[in-house]
């Protein structure tokens, strides 16, 4: 049984080369990451330097201070990890504080949603125990681009747009640093950020004062989590304090004794299989559990033959998403603080069970199951009420955001405030590297934006709004206590085939990450599709759920399509009791891939936004 394939790029080739591949969400980092694997650097070296690129090129998507997730197969070891680079809730970041400051959501802007930093960490780890170049190699390519400029993508330039009038009136620090001359710069300008260039100097002058690769990579952690990175954090957010989607200005807590206790941590995969390939992906501190839950219910469905842009592929998938993400949200939590049930949510009794809920009519329910003993589930009707009009403040995963145009929706100035949340297309940023070795990579970085804090200016970055994903619930799984991760939204995947290494992949996309995640996968396993056609293929995703960002917000029985899906498809879902929103044709996700065959590597990237890229040779 074949599939009927809609997509019209079905000849649109892969990259394919033996040497490797990198595919990145922005075409600089992309050529950077080449760049080392052609001067000699394995796939880890390449990952170091395209990360620190992605935080310059891209500073409305991930920046130094936020987060990342990497999952990795290391050849020489002969087996996949994860890194986690999410960085814990500050000491002094206790439900307790945030209701005396007369809190029920930590704010999804400013200082008081700061989690530790965990991207500068966790590259360093990443450099030193499985890469080979020294650290001046891979981190002169940002370097330079911080000192000498690059040019602006549009979506930089719309983001820094949105929150003008902030940073005029709030956050002085930051218009200094991204309104160059007073204005807001235009696509194509050549923009610098010398400050954070100066920042990453004074780290590799301290470094290579000492002997060694290894010891030159130690003494830049200390520098950044012991030394004078740490120092300028503690003091901006002591003595700062900075207006948020509160509507009110807030110190900071995150401290240097904070940045000086953590460093990030390698752990095993959670896994799963589906027929013969074993998906890979982060622990229940991550959302990444979600996309394998989903795989779970979608294996008691005969999905060879359907119509991957046809009503019922699509709506399977929508409702096998609806009851994992009710199961994420009831369930899921830093499992060093509370137990989560992986082993029941991915077990074939469990999912028996849950698969009988999916009828042939869309619910419009929020239904997570029941374990005994574990977890809370959330009040879905307070997430459905909150009706938040938002300023201009740059609130939430960076550009993922839909203004609300439902029909039902007849409060235009609540629109209007929603268009100005910095909201916009394709978020985050997302790479998958693999190299001549069988070495693979994927990682996706995130917080840090321009748009979810001031610039320290003594450094020429902000600090992460993570700690947002919180819940001020002291009885639920995600609830913030210091020390703990919050259930972050990034989420790398790997898969391997019959056993061996095969495809690394992923999205930003904060909520809609673990959507477009496995459909890309479902496509590629079911359609026959390579990777370029299962990524250009037309997708979707459902806002049924409370949102992991700031306010929360839900939309139950939302789903949103890209017009490309047939106008046939879109009623059929409609009947079927779906609320069906169709966006623009090449709307939906910013997907990278990689993979291995033999000798062979191919990669991909996606054409949505018009800045991914990816090489090989």
């Amino acid at each position: 049984m074949g599939f009927i394939n809609p997509n019209p790029f079905t000849t649109r080739p892969e990259i394919e080369g033996t040497f490797g591949v990198v595919a990145s969400t922005h075409w600089i980092a992309t050529a950077v990451g080449m760049g080392m694997l052609e001067r000699g650097g394995n796939a880890f070296d390449a990952a170091v330097a395209t990360a620190f690129t992605l935080q310059v090129v891209e500073p409305h998507l991930n920046g130094p201070g936020g987060d990342v997730p990497v999952i990795l197969y290391d050849a020489k070891r002969g087996k996949p990890e994860v890194i986690c680079g999410q960085g814990p809730a500050p000491a002094g970041a206790t439900i307790e504080h945030y209701r005396e400051l007369g809190l029920d959501l930590i704010p999804g802007t400013g200082l008081l949603a700061a989690c530790i930093p965990g991207t500068f960490d966790t590259y360093m780890r990443l450099l030193r125990d499985y890469g080979s170049m020294p650290l001046r190699d891979v981190l002169e390519p940002a370097l330079g681009y911080a000192r000498n400029g690059y040019p602006l993508v549009e979506r930089i330039c719309a983001t820094i747009g949105t929150v003008e009038a902030l940073f005029c009136e709030h956050w002085p620090t930051s218009a200094a640093v991204y309104l160059p001359n007073g204005r807001v710069p235009e696509p194509g300008d050549i923009f610098a950020n010398r400050v954070l260039a100066d920042t990453y100097e004074r780290i590799l002058r301290d470094a290579e004062n000492v002997s060694g690769r290894e010891a030159q990579i130690e003494r830049a952690r200390q520098m950044w989590s012991q030394g004078f990175v740490a120092e300028e954090i503690d003091r901006f957010c002591r003595t700062e304090a900075v207006m948020d989607t509160s509507g009110a200005p807030h110190r900071g807590i995150l401290t240097a004794d904070d940045m000086a206790g953590w460093e990030s941590t390698v752990e095993d995969p959670i896994a799963f299989d589906y027929g013969r390939y074993t998906v890979l992906k982060c622990g229940p501190w991550n959302q990444g559990l979600v996309a394998l839950q989903q795989l779970a219910l979608l294996k008691g469905f005969e999905l060879d033959g359907l119509d991957p842009a046809g009503p019922d592929f699509i709506h399977l998938q929508v409702e096998a998403a609806k009851l994992a993400f009710a199961d994420r949200d009831t369930f899921y939590g830093d499992p060093n603080f509370v137990p989560v049930p992986v082993e029941t949510l991915l077990s074939g009794a469990y999912n028996d069970l849950r698969r009988k809920l999916i009828g042939n009519r869309a619910s419009l329910e929020l239904r997570p199951g029941t374990i005994p003993g574990f977890g809370k589930a959330i009040d879905a009707r307070a997430a459905e009420g909150r009706r938040v009009a938002v300023a201009a403040t740059g609130a939430g995963e960076p550009t993922v955001g839909r203004v609300w145009t439902h029909d039902d929706d007849d409060d235009p100035a609540l629109e209007g405030a929603l268009a100005a949340t910095g909201a916009v297309r394709g978020d985050t940023v997302h790479f998958d590297i693999i190299d001549r070795q069988g070495n693979m990579i994927s990682a996706t970085p995130s917080g840090g934006w321009l748009q979810s804090s001031p610039v320290i200016p003594a450094l020429g970055f902000c600090l992460g709004t993570r700690a947002q994903q919180f819940w001020l619930d002291p009885e639920h799984p995600a609830a913030l206590m210091p020390g703990k991760r919050p259930r972050t939204t990034l989420s790398p995947t790997m898969a391997l085939r019959e056993g061996e290494p095969y495809l690394v992949w992923g999205s930003p996309g904060g909520d809609q990450q673990d959507q477009w995640i496995p459909q890309f996968f479902l496509r590629h396993v079911h359609a026959r599709m390579n990777l370029q056609e299962a990524i250009d293929a037309p997708a979707w995703h459902t806002e049924h759920f409370p949102s992991s960002f700031w306010p929360r917000t839900s939309r139950p029985g939302v789903v949103v399509v890209e017009s490309r899906v047939p106008k046939g498809t879109v009623d059929e879902l409609r009947r079927r009791g779906h609320i069906v929103e169709v966006g623009d044709a090449w709307s939906e996700g910013r997907l990278t891939a990689a993979s291995r065959d033999g000798v062979r590597r191919r990669a991909a990237a996606n054409p949505r936004g018009m800045q991914g890229y990816a090489a090989g040779r």
